[in-house]
């Protein structure tokens, strides 16, 4: 095959993407991974250490990738018996395919000298991480308006959606940087959440324990706990006795701090599978679960979608992708393993503002 590797040098273009069923998915393409061996890697086979490091594929595929120079040690063809040995170069030439996200634009907010404010839209990372690399907004921006390089001066989790600021220069970015760790930045969330908020604004002051192994978070109090410092301010904007929008003003920076700030309330947000309570799921089980949202109702999905913007890309709707006879995710275009669920939470980055500035970002349909 007449192979073109793709390094993080290359990149993302417009013709990149697919549009699919309200999703937008990346073309598959070959990809260069690059690591160095540790010292616990260090005396294993260069096939066992594929194996028992990076399982998303069997032995039988390293052992191919070997034989076919798709895995190499410092630039070279080795064979399968080769023994790693420490702080060696290890490359993994891949078919990388790229999970989906939903398929809504990622809109332009201000675009200053300096700034660029954008709304990014729920379940698109903000920079290449994990499986993702093209279908982030860094990527999107770059390949359909020209914008690199970007610095996000602050994160938002994959789910959530809203206000991202990024700076289009270093300079920026560190005066930004600086700002927020002297704490000097405000912050302002709105989310939706189950039952009837109360009408006066609640503190709350409950250290937030990451585990890392299990992907969330839990509310502490009291001397025994381990977790961090963290301090939410949260308002009632409106309620209609179910359900209620809710504006949160984050003190710390934790992990998920929001939404494990609403459970320990007892007022998660509405459609937050991962902290919804028992007591609470039922009350939202009406198809309105972050993963439910998506997975049932892709026909409301798709006709909530920008038109004019899907069908600027209607030719690469129906495109083909190359099929890699070597790679264990062909013939689908998403991963394997992917269970199609792209989530839609509803929290939502209304504004940030500093010394002499403020951004802000529309409030989205479901508020």
């Amino acid at each position: 095959m007449d192979i073109v590797w793709q390094t993080p040098a290359n990149p993302p273009e417009a013709k990149d993407y697919i549009f699919r069923n309200g999703r937008r998915h990346v073309r598959p393409y070959y990809f260069e991974f690059i690591s160095h061996v540790k010292n616990r890697w260090a005396g294993k086979t260069i096939v066992d250490l594929f194996t028992e490091e990076f399982k998303g594929r069997p032995y039988e595929y390293y052992v191919s990738a070997v034989k076919s120079g798709r895995i190499q040690v410092d630039g070279e063809m080795v064979p399968v018996s080769y023994i790693a040995k420490s702080s060696q170069k290890i490359s993994h030439f891949v078919h990388r395919h790229e999970p989906p996200v939903m398929a809504f634009e990622v809109t332009i907010l201000q675009k200053e000298v300096d700034v660029l404010t954008v709304c990014k839209p729920a379940s698109v990372p903000v920079h290449p991480c994990g499986q993702y690399r093209k279908n982030t907004v860094l990527g999107i921006l770059q390949a359909e308006h020209g914008l690199a390089p970007l610095f996000p001066i602050h994160r938002l989790d994959r789910l959530v959606s809203g206000l991202l600021i990024l700076a289009r220069n270093a300079p920026k970015a560190d005066t930004f940087r600086q700002q927020i760790e002297a704490g000097l930045v405000q912050k302002e969330y709105i989310a939706k959440v189950v039952g009837e908020f109360p009408d006066r604004e609640q503190i709350v002051d409950a250290n937030i324990n990451y585990n890392a192994r299990e992907g969330r978070s839990t509310a502490e109090v009291g001397a025994s706990s381990e977790g961090k410092t963290a301090c939410t301010k949260f308002t009632r904007i409106s309620s209609n006795g179910t359900y209620s929008i809710v504006l949160c003003k984050p003190i710390s920076g934790r992990t998920h701090q929001i939404r494990v700030h609403l459970q320990h309330m007892g007022h998660p947000i509405a459609n937050d599978m991962l902290y919804l309570s028992e007591n609470t799921i039922e009350r939202s089980d009406e198809g309105l679960s972050a993963d439910r949202a998506i997975v049932d109702s892709d026909c409301s999905l798709t006709s909530n979608l920008d038109e004019k913007y899907l069908n600027k890309y209607e030719d690469n709707s129906i495109d083909d992708f190359s099929i890699d006879p070597m790679c264990t995710n062909c013939p689908n275009l998403s991963p394997k393993g992917y269970g199609g669920q792209e989530e839609d939470l509803w929290l939502h980055c209304f504004r940030y503002s500093g010394p002499g500035w403020m951004y802000e970002c529309p409030y989205p349909d479901w508020a």
